[in-house]
């Protein structure tokens, strides 16, 4: 079993700590938290091991689990990987472009593995339908969150949206051409709602919209492709499947037909895909413990992380001007 760390024990870093103690794959041996008066009251609380500094945790684990705020994540990985540790870095990966850029170089030499905690590629219902997402050429997705205070020091594109737009480059094999997007702060210093238009290289555009001050929570995908609409619904981990197929000579009672002005007939047919119940964020770290294990590449990559965070920052920009 692989020893692991965790970095802040916060909302979601109580959470890693709980999953990664139930995790056959690692073993957990504690925690380091800055506010040390919360750490101790975890500690008590859970009983999972408190570390007084940084340095200590790291010297006593194989893998480092990056839980901590935003700002802080290049410096935490920085000196784990200096210390040839395997890094889980929760999303967005930096602060920065540059940072997490820096970080790839510094894993590459180091010769250490890394992952970026975008979950939503664990979610059960993108799992069932991600291999029938094939060259999508329209995207539309709606991220809508009930306003909560937490998470309010960054732009909700990198609050939320950047959730979709990590699962949208894992889809979209090309590169981005153009990008407009409005935002409008209303509660917040930085913008609370957002939408976003993006234009590929290969034709495809994918238009997003973040909320964190919706009446409701909505956390829903649609892809549409050549003879294909596939839905998504990250939230209730529910899709649909709607293909189409070239019409039979003679359709049956119940066969779905349609024709097009040029009298082409095609027959409309749904697929049930079958979403297995997962835990998502102890799958994202079990999967990083198979990568590190097997030597191989993990799901979601530094780099991966990388490029949803320069596409998060252009459409920040775009915003701005």
């Amino acid at each position: 079993m692989l020893k692991v760390g965790v970095l802040g024990a916060g909302h979601l870093g109580k959470i890693h700590l709980r999953l990664l103690q139930q995790s056959e794959k690692f073993e957990l041996v504690g925690f380091y938290d800055e506010n040390q008066e919360n750490g101790a009251k975890i500690a008590a609380e859970f009983g999972y091991k408190q570390f007084e500094t940084i340095a200590k945790l790291i010297h006593a684990v194989d893998v480092i689990d990056i839980v901590t705020p935003t700002l802080s994540h290049y410096k935490c990985a920085r000196v784990a990987i200096k210390s040839g540790k395997h890094v889980f870095i929760e999303k967005p990966i930096s602060n920065t472009v540059e940072e997490a850029e820096e970080i790839i170089a510094l894993a590459n030499e180091y010769n250490v593995k890394g992952q970026v905690g975008h979950v939503e590629r664990f979610n059960p219902a993108f799992i069932a339908t991600k291999n029938m997402i094939e060259n999508p050429m329209f995207i539309e997705t709606h991220r809508l969150a009930e306003f909560n205070p937490r998470g309010t020091d960054v732009p909700v594109v990198l609050d939320l949206m950047i959730h979709d737009i990590d699962a949208i480059l894992s889809v979209v094999k090309s590169k981005v051409k153009i990008v407009h997007a409005s935002g409008v702060s209303v509660i917040s210093e930085t913008p609370d709602i957002a939408n976003a238009r993006i234009e590929f290289e290969n034709g495809c555009v994918a238009n997003l919209t973040a909320s964190r001050i919706s009446l409701k929570n909505m956390r829903k995908s649609r892809f549409f492709q050549k003879d294909a609409y596939i839905s998504i619904d990250f939230l209730e981990k529910k899709c649909e499947v709607v293909k189409m197929k070239n019409a039979p000579e003679v359709p049956g009672d119940f066969d779905m037909i349609l024709q097009n002005a040029e009298g082409i007939k095609k027959q409309i047919y749904f697929a049930n895909p079958e979403v297995a119940p997962n835990n998502a964020i102890l799958d994202e770290l079990d999967s990083f413990a198979d990568a590190i294990i097997n030597n191989t590449n993990p799901v979601v990559t530094l780099q991966d992380g990388t490029e949803a965070l320069r596409l998060a920052y252009m459409i920040i920009d775009s915003m701005e001007n």
